[in-house]
């Protein structure tokens, strides 16, 4: 027998743990990404940079074309292979009342604030800026997303 969608239970998640960006230059990312960000990588290497934010998650800069091939992991398994090409969207939440603030860093860093979006019914303000690689980054407020 095959479930509808309306009858099928999901356990339970927790959240998104991980946002993962390629890269084509890492030294370059990793810097860029330093200086965006305030803090420093939380693991590096080659062909990755693990950045942990505020609330616990990780931005993952993955070397392009470094992971095409599986990792195995000694004593616990293996990393399929994975890889991206082409600019992506990604978000980072910022808290209410700090546009203005990101605004001011992005212009101290050099970054140019490609567009920005004050939300229907003031729920919530973006910034969008492009990364090295052309990715289209956006810190949005968290009202962005407000159900009521």
């Amino acid at each position: 027998m095959v479930l509808s969608r309306s009858q099928r239970v999901a356990p339970p998640l927790s959240g998104l743990l991980e946002t993962c960006l390629y890269v084509d230059d890492m030294a370059r990312s990793r810097a860029f990404y330093a200086g965006f960000l305030g803090v420093e990588p939380l693991f590096e290497d080659d062909r990755i940079t693990v950045f942990r934010l505020p609330d616990g998650t990780v931005l993952i800069l993955f070397l392009r074309g470094a992971t095409l091939e599986p990792v195995e992991v000694p004593g616990a398994g293996t990393i399929p292979p994975h890889d991206g090409h082409g600019p992506i969207h990604f978000a980072l939440a910022i808290p209410d009342g700090t546009v203005d603030v990101w605004r001011a860093h992005l212009a101290a860093l050099g970054i140019a604030v490609e567009s920005t979006i004050d939300w229907s019914k003031g729920r919530g303000h973006s910034l969008y800026f492009r990364d090295p690689d052309g990715h289209c980054g956006e810190l949005a407020s968290r009202g962005l997303w407000s159900r009521t």
